[in-house]
């Protein structure tokens, strides 16, 4: 089957309706430029599942340096995604809120249903 309409022709009130509902879209493709990166999507993985959690906790989960792992939690936290506080001499990372855990738990459950199959 073909991908693509086999004429040119398009519903001006479907379109106009849609049109007229478009928020702007930039902060939301923000969010997801950042988690489309594979590392930072593991460290806001391993933020839902473990909570609060230091530079090094991170950088050993991700297998880098510590220069690394704050550069990937300082990007999260700079769009919105996460958040830190010290404690002593450790920086603590988690995320921002439960928007940002239902993200990312709904691509988990949306790939693990098969969603990369094309269809």
């Amino acid at each position: 089957m073909k991908e693509m309409c086999e004429v040119t022709a398009f519903h001006e009130e479907a379109v106009a309706a849609v049109r007229g509902q478009l928020p702007e879209l930039g902060g939301m493709a923000e969010i997801f430029k950042a988690l489309a990166d594979e590392t930072r999507l593991k460290i806001a993985y391993s933020l839902m599942v473990g909570g609060k959690l230091c530079v090094c906790d991170v950088s050993a989960i991700i297998g880098s340096s510590t220069a690394t792992a704050s550069h990937h939690l300082r990007y999260l936290k700079q769009h919105g995604l996460a958040s830190s506080e010290r404690e002593g001499k450790l920086v603590f990372y988690f995320l921002k809120d439960d928007h940002v855990r239902d993200l990312v738990k709904i691509a988990q459950d949306h790939a693990e249903e098969g969603a990369g199959n094309g269809e």
